[in-house]
């Protein structure tokens, strides 16, 4: 039998996968997430709207779980807010200096074939990877 943590990131890997699909289809817009809040920001972009509806749905999603599961299904955070705040501030700056983020590239540039997406997503895959072992080993 699978098990249910694996059925649940199934699906949820097949809900951003569609979500993503539709998206693209429906306007022609990569669903990465740092280009569309980018675009709520000053000097913001005329279409507003269909961004603030699907940042309201990446907000609504988790809330709708945890009142179907019947439990919080994201779970505090580990850290305090200072590793919070600067974990926020970095990578903000990796996606402006890498042209997007891990659903801008790691979802929909690999799903296009982008050789610059590969190696995006290579290397935030492997400084995640360096970070969270910094972190664990030397504490948060």
């Amino acid at each position: 039998m699978i098990p249910a943590i694996w059925l649940q990131a199934l699906l949820g890997g097949a809900l951003i996968g569609t979500a993503a699909v539709l998206l693209m289809f429906g306007l022609g817009r990569i669903a990465g997430i740092s280009g569309i809040v980018g675009g709520l920001l000053p000097p913001s972009v005329p279409d507003r709207g269909w961004r603030l509806w699907f940042l309201g749905g990446l907000l609504a999603g988790p809330a709708l779980v945890g009142l179907i599961l019947g439990r919080d299904p994201v779970g505090l955070p580990t850290v305090g807010l200072p590793v919070l705040i600067a974990a926020g501030l970095l990578v903000g700056l990796g996606t402006g200096l890498g042209g997007g983020c891990t659903s801008g590239h790691g979802v929909c540039g690999l799903a296009r074939l982008s050789p610059r997406s590969l190696a995006a997503t290579i290397v935030f895959m492997l400084a995640g990877g360096a970070m969270t072992t910094l972190v664990r080993h030397w504490g948060g």
